[in-house]
């Protein structure tokens, strides 16, 4: 039978069941598949990672595979809470709360770089494993001084982590190319496409892609969306409304 994802997650913790394969006695141990199967997806990403191709790697048939992990998907799950386990937590000293979410989001950051393919696992089983608790709850004491009930501390916690996410998702795709030859090519012509058409995106645009060198600057989203992040949720801890000013 398999094992239940909640045992495989919790593999190395005393409670857990005994074993941890099905059939003959194992050549390899969960862990092992695992970080074997973290260490092929950040070269070559999640594509990287197949059953067929992880059992080549470890030198074992791909129906062996299946005696470590149950399924890919469950995998993948293994894979991310590795990955959240490995994460260093920054200690937090005595700084203000504001300084402590700023850290949590620049932590989670360095985890999306680190392991890019992380950006593509959205799997909520994730939430059972040892590595995800512990850094939820780390994450959660971000926010020990600002005064929130716990349901509104753990939507915060959402909300930073969400935005950094998002963040990532741009900054690890780059900025596409040299813009500045395409714009140089094309700015003539689209001055006389638009002639007088939309002149609020054409003044903004200007003064935006003068600023930036190109239409979006990833790298100026991420502080100028991180300022205001936080500037949201000490508007929540004071107890103002959505829109109240």
């Amino acid at each position: 039978m398999p094992r239940p994802l909640v045992d495989l997650l919790w593999r190395d913790h005393p409670l857990a069941p005994a074993g941890g394969s099905r059939g003959p006695r194992a050549r390899l141990g969960t862990g092992q598949v695992v970080e074997r199967a973290v260490a092929m997806a950040d070269d070559g990403g999640l594509a990287a990672v197949t059953i067929r191709t992880l059992g080549q790697s470890l030198g074992v048939t791909g129906m062996s595979v299946y005696t470590y992990v149950n399924s890919r998907d469950d995998l993948l799950v293994l894979m991310a809470d590795h990955a959240h386990a490995t994460l260093r937590l920054t200690p937090f000293g005595s700084t203000g709360w504001q300084a402590r979410v700023r850290q949590v989001a620049q932590d989670n950051l360095a985890l999306f770089t680190e392991h890019p393919w992380l950006l593509e696992v959205e799997d909520p089983r994730t939430a059972l494993g040892p590595g995800t608790i512990a850094k939820y709850d780390h994450e959660l004491l971000a926010f020990e001084a600002a005064g929130l009930a716990d349901l509104d501390r753990d939507a915060s916690l959402s909300f930073v982590l969400d935005f950094v996410r998002a963040s990532a998702a741009r900054l690890l795709r780059g900025p596409g190319g040299d813009f500045t030859h395409v714009w140089r090519e094309s700015v003539d012509s689209l001055a006389n496409y638009l002639g007088e058409d939309h002149p609020l995106a054409q003044r903004v645009g200007r003064v935006a892609g003068e600023a930036m060198g190109a239409p979006s600057d990833a790298a100026r989203a991420w502080e100028f969306g991180l300022v205001r992040v936080i500037a949201g949720l000490e508007a929540l801890t004071l107890g103002e409304a959505p829109g109240d000013g």
